[in-house]
């Protein structure tokens, strides 16, 4: 059975142009310190998991209403039921969008393969050669890379975004982000919130202002067809 983390009844930016619920899965291959999901990232088994004939019947009885659910985590693809859950919510009618980080292509390329989801955002974590320090894993670039291919050549609804946080995401960063992506339909440039992160020494990193925000999106406007700002 899946093991369902949480579940936000009504995510309004989760999934834009529809109205979504958001569902969480547990656990991550990456410590990003600015992470605000650190339960279901460092303790997922000490959460609780929510009931499975429950979440059904809160997708049955939200027919004709709800559009879209959206996956998310932790990192949804480290869940070997992942499609159980995928297929239990296109059967019901609805959209699906998965959230991923981009850093295992050979589930990605199954889960788009399989026709059991509409949308995907990648969140792109750091500039290449950079993903050490933010991520706090070792993690093979390449993998990323072969994510991001696959998507781009997929068919399928995606956007890539970064959260912008001080100290680990510069202005040049985002302009090598977007070098590495030029092209892309749509790329989303997020405000970090330091709450609830997973090193406590973020929750006194302050974040960009929003002229500043403005100011980065300008940066990798000449990259993508689309820059939305988020959380700002």
């Amino acid at each position: 059975m899946v093991r369902l983390k949480g579940l936000e009844k009504f995510a309004s930016k989760d999934y834009p142009g529809y109205l979504t619920a958001t569902v969480f899965l547990g656990g991550c291959n990456f410590r990003c310190p600015f992470c605000h999901n650190s339960d279901l990232v460092l303790r997922p088994d000490s959460l609780p998991d929510l009931d499975w004939d429950g979440f059904l019947t809160f997708l049955d009885e939200r027919k004709g209403w709800l559009e879209a659910v959206c996956v998310s985590g932790g990192e949804p693809l480290l869940t070997p039921e992942l499609e159980t859950l995928l297929r239990a919510i296109k059967e019901r009618g609805f959209l699906v969008k998965l959230d991923t980080n981009g850093s295992l292509p050979g589930r990605l390329e199954d889960v788009l393969a399989s026709g059991l989801v509409d949308a995907v955002a990648m969140d792109v974590k750091a500039a290449p050669g950079k993903y050490w320090p933010t991520v706090r894993r070792e993690v093979d670039e390449e993998d990323i890379r072969r994510s991001a291919a696959l998507l781009r050549g997929s068919g399928i609804e995606h956007y890539f975004r970064t959260t912008a946080v001080p100290g680990l995401i510069a202005e040049e960063d985002l302009v090598a982000i977007g070098r590495w992506l030029e092209g892309a339909e749509l790329f989303q440039l997020q405000g970090f919130s330091p709450r609830n992160t997973l090193d406590p020494e973020f929750l006194g990193v302050a974040p960009y202002d929003k002229e500043s925000m403005e100011k980065l999106a300008e940066a990798v406007r000449p990259f993508f067809k689309e820059v939305r700002l988020e959380g700002v």
